[in-house]
C-alpha cells in the first residue's frame, strides 16, 4: 500500500509541476473539480445527466485551461521541453486529449443514422430524450477512455502504474480543490503564473 500511495503522490506532483503553472488554468481546474463533484453526486441518481455535466462543464473547462492558457514553451522551472513533458506524461497528454475530445464531439453522430444506437438505447421521442441518450453515450465514452488508457499503461509500463493513474483521475477533483482553491484570488491580485522554485518537490 505504501508503494501505491508513493506512486500516486509522484504522479500527482509531476502532473502539477509540469502542467499547472498558469493561474487561469488552475482556476478553471477549480470550476472543473466542483462540476465533477456535482456529477459524482448525481451519478447515483441520474448517470446520463451526470455525464452531461462531466463532459460539457467539467471536461471543457479543464481542458480549455490546458489547451489555451498553459505555456507550451521551454519550462525553465523544471528544465524540460514541452515535447519531453508530453513524451513522459503518464495519462492523456495533449495529443491524446485532442483525439479523445474529437471522439467525444463526434460520438453523438451515430444517433442520426440509428436513434436506437444499434439496439443499445431506446430511440428518442423528444429533444429531452435525445439529450439524455447523448448523455448515456458520453458516460460510456468516459468509462471506455478510462479503461483504455489503464490497459495501455498495463502493457506499456506495469499494472500498478495503470491502477495508480485511475485512482489519480477519480480523486483529482478533491485534490484539485485542495491544491488550487486559492488560484482565483491570486489571479485577481494579478498573479498570472504560480511562483515556484526550480525543481521544487512536493511534500
Amino acid at each position: 500500500m505504501a508503494s501505491f500511495l508513493d506512486a500516486l503522490r509522484v504522479q500527482r506532483w509531476d502532473d502539477h509541476r509540469y502542467y499547472h503553472h498558469n493561474r487561469i488554468n488552475q482556476s478553471l481546474h477549480v470550476v472543473s473539480a466542483i462540476s465533477f463533484l456535482v456529477a459524482y453526486a448525481l451519478a447515483f441518481k441520474d448517470p446520463a445527466t451526470a455525464a452531461l455535466i462531466g463532459w460539457l462543464v467539467a471536461m471543457t473547462s479543464r481542458q480549455a485551461g490546458h489547451l489555451f492558457f498553459e505555456p507550451k514553451g521551454y519550462d525553465h522551472i523544471n528544465d524540460a521541453t514541452h515535447e519531453h513533458k508530453e513524451e513522459i506524461k503518464v495519462g492523456y497528454n495533449l495529443q491524446r486529449k485532442v483525439v479523445l475530445l474529437a471522439i467525444w464531439a463526434l460520438s453523438p453522430l451515430p444517433l442520426y443514422f440509428d436513434p436506437s444506437l444499434f439496439g443499445l438505447i431506446s430511440p428518442h421521442q423528444t429533444t429531452a430524450d435525445l439529450i439524455r441518450n447523448v448523455g448515456w453515450i458520453w458516460l460510456w465514452l468516459a468509462v471506455a477512455g478510462l479503461l483504455f488508457r489503464m490497459v495501455q499503461l498495463f502493457v506499456q509500463r506495469d499494472v500498478q502504474t495503470g491502477l495508480v493513474w485511475v485512482a489519480k483521475i477519480l480523486t483529482d477533483p478533491f485534490h484539485d480543490i485542495k491544491l488550487y482553491h486559492k488560484a482565483p484570488l491570486a489571479l485577481l491580485h494579478g498573479e498570472l503564473v504560480e511562483e515556484q522554485e526550480p525543481h521544487e518537490r512536493g511534500a
